[in-house]
């Protein structure tokens, strides 16, 4: 019998009249043409592992065994649009037609093994051109450029370095700016035609839009700068020519930085009105993210108040006031924390980064916490027989462990 919590859970993609049997973490969700067989989505993480941003096989085997492991979405990484638009060397890329079929490849095994294929595309702006993390992720210098890995000219919407002894960025003109519009348009037709079914644009964490967006990196005083409505124009002319390139039975996803509201470079009003703008030209849901403001990463100043921690009431209020699905994401680690982000109508869909990364399987370990009973239906069928043998095994061993507490036999069964 069906709780009454579960009869009026707020989920995005249920039937108004369907009601949730079980966790609501598993509950099938459908965005536009696409059904997703949960709600756990693996958020899109840079390796910096590629080769002039191509895609090989080390990002394969990092992004399959998240399908395998249950997860309902599997996001590649943050992929330029240009090559100027990497962070490091080692990013991702679709600015020419010979980096798609490297990414089909991972789209196919993601979706043969039920989960479906998403890609994130992005311009870092004036943080491109750094090092990779475990180089020091700093700007590239001499010593990089001797190992073939030197620095390129950064752009950004003002001739403002993100921190002291960063490249000061070439101020985009109008001409140069429609180009990146239009390189944005060229890379989701190329996300579809490598067969992903959900595309996110990267617009949080100090990244190019979001520079357009913050007062803080955009002091342009022509159609792209000045006040918010301005300074959106970029931002807005994004979506339009991503949309134009990928199908309207594909959703489109925005990640937005959170941070904005910390530092009062964005108020409430102009959020909403903003995702509101966003919606209405085509975005489905908006990936709520409280990591990387416009100035904190990685230009070594302290964060907001708030650190990584998914901000509930602000992805609740975006939610409610603009009428759009929301992704939380950060900081979340348990089972019951996600499964109360979707029961209490603060989240649509449930986001894992580092955890996944530590822990694989969290989708289907995640199922046994909250006690769905499947028989391991939702693990790979090669699993199946020996995890079933597994936890026969692993009951005897339970039982013969107790039998000897009860009797006072303290040894270990042979």
């Amino acid at each position: 019998m069906k709780s009454e919590a579960a009869k009026h859970r707020p989920l995005f993609g249920l039937a108004p009249d369907q009601t949730v049997q079980g966790p609501a973490l598993f509950a099938p969700c459908t965005l536009r043409g696409v059904t997703l067989r949960n709600r756990v989505v693996i958020s899109p993480m840079q390796q910096y592992s590629a080769s002039d941003g191509m895609a090989n096989d080390w990002h394969l085997i990092h992004l399959a065994r998240f399908a395998l492991g249950g997860a309902g979405t599997v996001f590649v990484g943050a992929t330029a649009v240009e090559p100027r638009g990497r962070n490091t060397h080692g990013d991702l890329g679709l600015w020419h037609d010979g980096q798609v079929e490297p990414l089909a490849r991972i789209a196919r095994i993601l979706r043969t093994h039920g989960a479906v294929p998403g890609i994130q595309l992005g311009h870092t702006g004036r943080k491109a051109g750094l090092q990779k993390w475990w180089e020091g992720h700093g700007p590239l210098n001499e010593g990089d450029a001797a190992r073939g890995e030197g620095p390129w000219p950064v752009v950004g919407p003002s001739a403002l370095p993100m921190g002291e002894g960063y490249p000061v960025p070439h101020a985009l003109t109008e001409r140069e700016i429609g180009g990146i519009v239009h390189a944005y348009g060229e890379s989701a037709r190329r996300a579809f035609e490598a067969g992903f079914e959900m595309l996110e644009i990267h617009a949080a964490h100090g990244y190019l839009i979001h520079q357009f967006l913050s007062p803080v990196a955009n002091r342009r005083d022509d159609a792209y700068g000045g006040d918010f409505e301005r300074r959106q124009r970029f931002a807005l002319e994004v979506v339009e020519s991503v949309r134009r390139n990928w199908s309207t039975r594909l959703p489109l996803s925005w990640r937005l930085s959170l941070t904005d509201l910390d530092d009062g470079s964005l108020t409430r009003e102009q959020l909403v009105r903003f995702v509101c703008a966003l919606r209405e030209r085509g975005v489905d849901v908006i990936d709520a993210s409280s990591g990387g403001g416009i100035s904190s990463y990685p230009a070594n100043l302290s964060r907001p108040a708030g650190g990584l921690d998914f901000r509930t009431g602000d992805g609740a209020m975006i939610r409610r006031e603009a009428g759009i699905a929301v992704l939380a994401i950060g900081g979340i680690v348990a089972p019951e924390q996600a499964e109360l982000l979707l029961q209490q109508g603060q989240a649509d869909l449930v986001a894992l980064g580092r955890e996944a990364l530590y822990n694989p399987n969290w989708a289907v370990h995640a199922e046994a916490a909250l006690g769905v009973e499947n028989a391991y239906a939702t693990w790979p069928r090669p699993y199946r027989m020996w995890l079933a043998k597994r936890a026969a095994a692993a009951d005897k061993v339970r039982d013969a462990v107790l039998l000897r507490r009860l009797s006072g036999n303290t040894q270990a069964p042979s």
